[in-house]
């Protein structure tokens, strides 16, 4: 019985989860991105650069304002 409550609370948890997961594109912006990031991060050539900026790979820059 412990063990079936400990898997619903597990299982509850991670449907949470999931659910918000979906809802943004925080992880890998297109799927060349997530290609670059499991195999070709140790080979990086100009290419890379060119297509990390077309696609935004990195998101919208946000300026550092120095605290007062």
């Amino acid at each position: 019985m412990k063990k079936l409550f400990l898997v619903l609370i597990a299982v509850l948890l991670i449907g949470g989860c999931t659910s918000e997961f979906y809802k943004h594109d925080s992880l890998f912006k297109t799927n060349s991105h997530a290609a670059f990031s499991w195999w070709g991060y140790k080979n990086v050539n100009s290419d890379h650069a060119k297509m990390s900026a077309e696609q935004g790979w990195w998101g919208r820059e946000i300026p550092y304002v120095p605290a007062k």
